[in-house]
């Protein structure tokens, strides 16, 4: 890829129907994207070489999704100095084990870690997104006009809601 892309790890392919939602969010934006599955804990050479290539090809974010013990966004920290965001699976204990260890991250090697799930994986995208939008105006409009469309819509709501309230 020639141009800023994000890059999505994934600690196993049954993170996939969760982080599908930052994908329509990256899709939604219009940012380019790859998806990877590799291991912190199996497959940590590949982990390395694969974040050190996207670095080199220009990839401005890692959204990085795992669940239990969760170390593939640290270890994607570690390796590179672009931001990384971790995405918490829920594989046990309802994945207050994984945002723990994703949250949780020694000093000097920051991960900005999102909700467990779903909700998180969207998160991620808007974040990296935002990140994005830093140094380019266009993204940074796309997201003013999304969260105005986000407000128009609670209010619209509402006012259904106002309006249902009176019958």
């Amino acid at each position: 890829m020639s141009q800023p892309f994000v890059s999505v790890l994934m600690g196993s392919d049954s993170d996939l129907p969760i982080m599908e939602a930052s994908f329509e969010i990256l899709r939604k934006f219009e940012i380019p994207f790859e998806v990877k599955v590799t291991s912190a804990h199996r497959t940590p050479k590949a982990t390395h070489d694969f974040v050190t290539d996207a670095d080199q090809r220009g990839c401005v974010a890692f959204i990085c999704a795992a669940g239990m013990a969760a170390h593939l966004a640290g270890a994607v920290s570690a390796t590179t100095l672009k931001p990384v965001i971790g995405v918490p699976i829920n594989g046990s204990l309802d994945g207050l084990d994984s945002l723990l260890s994703t949250v949780q991250m020694p000093g000097g090697i920051p991960v900005a870690t999102v909700a467990i799930g779903k909700a998180g994986a969207r998160n991620a995208a808007y974040l990296a997104a935002q990140i994005i939008g830093v140094s380019d105006p266009g993204m940074h409009q796309k997201l003013i006009k999304e969260r105005a469309d986000n407000a128009a819509s609670i209010i619209a709501k509402d006012a259904a809601l106002q309006e249902s309230l009176k019958k």
